[in-house]
């Protein structure tokens, strides 16, 4: 199950910066867990994007204290975090 709900966040995540950040990557070539911030996908703009994009799509607030590298660093991160924020199970 937790498996199950990791997938239905991490995947409108990942179709999100499949759309706006990851050009010249295929889905299969970037690994949920890959460093955005290393790889350079996502910089402070981008960081504050994607948070939008989160507060909008599932609907919670992220407070500036939760803005941190090992919250929005990989899709997984991102998942786990939104997961935790939504009150699901822990990981």
């Amino acid at each position: 199950m937790k498996d199950e709900t990791l997938k239905n966040i991490s995947n409108p995540i990942r179709e999100f910066l499949q759309e706006h950040y990851l050009f010249g990557y295929g889905e299969e070539e970037f690994s949920d867990d890959a460093s955005l911030l290393e790889h350079g996908i996502l910089d402070s703009l981008g960081i504050l994007e994607i948070i939008a994009f989160i507060e909008s799509e599932f609907d919670i607030k992220v407070p500036d204290e939760e803005i941190l590298p090992e919250n929005f660093d990989s899709v997984e991160g991102i998942s786990r975090y939104i997961m935790k924020r939504l009150g699901g199970p822990g990981l």
